[in-house]
């Protein structure tokens, strides 16, 4: 029992030391554009390049099954280990644009045997109470998508290779950690083989889809508001000139106080459910995305850091608790592949999702655009309503 109890604080911190890869490169962004002689343009590329590498790889996981043939704990290593290798390829000086984006890809595409693995880790060990045990786990991902922003903070203090150096650094001693301190779970069944239908077959089940439509609507969302956070902060202190913010630290709070809410949600749901509280969550995170451009005009410094910071919890309170209902319909011997299937085509939306916002700034100055991310959450909310028994 005792060892159960250190379980899951080891698969927390495991997690958040390998997913600081995922936006390493935008913690040094403007020191690559310098040293490598980058265009402006080449900094959502880099960062899109991830994205799409994460989601192939979890289509490459999800398709050969690999999470539920092989033990997630070893999986999680050698993952981690790659990951880290190909981060710390951006510090050789030989680099192109072309070298950097193949780069960022397959770092992108390892963290694919990452979060979604990590996930099927926790849900192979906490069968109940599986919400509160995803709510640290998702925190962990949420620090860790905030500590770049820390970094770029104290940027002049430290060499940009140090940081991808201390990033890659990180991701091995996750790595070692999940191997030599996680064996496998005690409701972990494994696959007996390669299951191509297992794609689709999951979308069969009505709680599994409702739950997986519920999230995509969440994702719509959740990395867009992360995405525009400093333009928001930087909108504002443009229409404000007596502001001044330190942008990289607020986002950093705004970002990562969400590790938080995550934490918080998923000790609520063990009380009042899974399904309430991210029907809650979703719930206030459409009110602020209608709210939000109205903000612009108030005059209160205060209250717009207040109400940002609010939004940065709700907007991903919701994602252990989604994550969970998941996990609790899927079958046993692919619960690893239904998690990295939903994580897959959830990280898809993002990209449409940010792309739209990133269009709709190209013909219009209005910051009535951001209101259109409140379609998600709206759909999500729909999706969720129905009954999940």
């Amino acid at each position: 029992m005792n060892r159960i109890k250190t379980i899951l604080p080891i698969i927390v911190v495991a997690q958040f030391c390998c997913t600081s890869l995922w936006f390493a490169s935008n913690a040094v962004m403007s020191d690559l554009v310098i040293n490598f002689g980058l265009t402006a343009n080449a900094i959502g590329n880099l960062t899109s390049a991830v994205q799409f590498g994460f989601i192939l790889g979890t289509l490459v996981f999800a398709v050969l099954a690999i999470a539920d043939r092989f033990s997630p704990s070893r999986v999680f290593l050698m993952s981690a280990l790659l990951g880290a290798l190909f981060n710390a390829g951006l510090i050789w000086e030989g680099n192109n644009l072309t070298m950097m984006l193949s780069i960022r890809f397959l770092t992108g595409f390892f963290l694919a045997g990452i979060y979604p693995v990590g996930m099927k880790i926790a849900a192979d060990y906490f069968n109940k109470g599986l919400g509160k045990s995803l709510g640290f786990l998702v925190g962990a991902l949420v620090l860790g998508t905030a500590f770049p922003h820390l970094l770029k903070g104290i940027t002049d203090v430290f060499p940009w290779k140090l940081v991808i150096l201390t990033t890659s650094s990180l991701a091995t001693l996750g790595g070692l950690m999940m191997v030599l301190l996680v064996p496998n779970g005690p409701y972990r069944k494994q696959s007996q083989g390669i299951n191509l239908s297992a794609f689709f077959g999951i979308f069969r089940n009505q709680n599994l889809r409702s739950a997986a439509f519920g999230y995509f609507g969440h994702m719509w969302e959740l990395y867009a508001f992360w995405a525009f956070t400093p333009l928001m902060l930087q909108t504002y202190s443009d229409l404000h000139p007596e502001t001044t913010f330190n942008i990289p630290i607020l986002s950093f709070l705004i970002i990562g106080i969400g590790g938080f809410a995550c934490v918080l949600s998923g000790y609520l749901s063990q009380t009042y459910g899974s399904k309430r509280i991210a029907l809650i969550s979703l719930l206030l995170s459409c009110g602020c995305c209608l709210i939000f451009p109205f903000l612009f005009a108030v005059q209160s410094t205060m209250l717009f850091i207040a109400f940002l910071l609010f939004w940065g919890m709700v907007v991903v309170a919701d994602s252990p608790l989604l994550s969970t209902l998941v996990a609790q319909n899927a079958p046993a011997e692919i619960k690893g592949t239904a998690l990295t299937i939903v994580n897959s085509i959830g990280f898809a939306i993002t990209i449409i999702s940010i792309q739209l916002i990133s269009g709709l700034r190209t013909v219009t100055d209005t910051n009535y655009i951001y209101i259109s991310l409140a379609i998600g959450p709206i759909l999500g909310l729909l999706a969720l309503s129905k009954k999940i028994k």
